[in-house]
């Protein structure tokens, strides 16, 4: 398993082989194939939790869209040209001609907006429930879940400085995490909702699914919360979900035999 150096040549996470991603988009026909007098960009790396909400969404809506890959396994996000174009350091970031939008919640609005798209419904309160709920993926749940558990376990810079530190962050991270993935289950999911705002899927469901996803790098059991389960079944069965994961998922293999503290 090849290791890609971070902007100081340390270790940071394995080569997922973003190369074979770009080859797998040259060689079959495209869901963001660009047609002609569209300016649309996507900044993204196809295993980052929060571009991945938007590939799918694009994907799976025939958005036209353009996307360059940031190599966040050598720290291309660090350099003075993806600096200039978000300071932040992060992706996703949108281009739509001279208009620049970053984080992933506000791209899947602008998308859907721009479009037309039934995934974010125009209904007053019907649109509340989904931003509330985008909301809540967006700050509890994912420091805890992923700040709290995943990344310190899978990115060295995201390590704490002593093993005590690190052990009671992770320790605090699951009982955190596991509340919030009980709330999901029992409340948002619950057993007659087909997706997390209802029957209908929305922008909700494709960056809860993003960030979801993120345990199965570090074997979480799902099992303790059935609905969750459910919901996650539902949105791999979209017909795009493969081919958007798929640099995804290699990474997760490589990692497999990695001793993680799961919940």
């Amino acid at each position: 398993m090849r290791v890609a150096p971070d902007r100081a040549g340390g270790r940071v996470w394995p080569d997922l082989g973003v190369d074979r991603e770009i080859e797998i988009r040259a060689q079959s026909p495209s869901p963001f194939f660009l047609p002609e007098g569209i300016s649309m960009k996507l900044y993204m790396h196809p295993v980052s939790m929060t571009s991945r909400p938007v590939r799918l969404f694009v994907a799976e809506n025939n958005i036209p869209m353009d996307e360059q890959v940031v190599d966040l396994m050598t720290g291309e996000h660090y350099g003075a040209d993806f600096t200039g174009i978000n300071p932040s350091r992060q992706v996703p970031v949108l281009e739509d001609g001279d208009f620049r939008l970053t984080e992933s919640s506000a791209i899947l609005k602008y998308l859907a907006d721009k479009f037309n798209l039934p995934a974010y419904p125009k209904d007053l309160q019907k649109r509340a429930k989904v931003n509330e709920m985008m909301d809540w993926l967006n700050t509890g749940f994912y420091r805890d879940y992923g700040y709290g558990v995943a990344y310190p376990q899978i990115f060295p810079h995201h390590k704490r400085p002593t093993p005590e530190v690190q052990a009671a962050t992770i320790a605090w991270g699951k009982e955190r995490a596991a509340n919030w993935l009980s709330v999901l289950d029992k409340h948002y999911i619950g057993p007659d909702n087909t997706y997390l705002c209802g029957n209908d899927i929305t922008i909700a469901d494709y960056l809860g699914i993003g960030l979801v996803t993120l345990g199965e790098i570090i074997k979480c059991d799902f099992t303790p919360y059935p609905n969750v389960q459910r919901w996650m079944a539902n949105m791999k069965k979209l017909p795009n979900w493969d081919k958007v994961n798929e640099v995804f998922n290699g990474f997760a293999s490589s990692v497999k035999d990695v001793p993680f503290e799961a919940l």
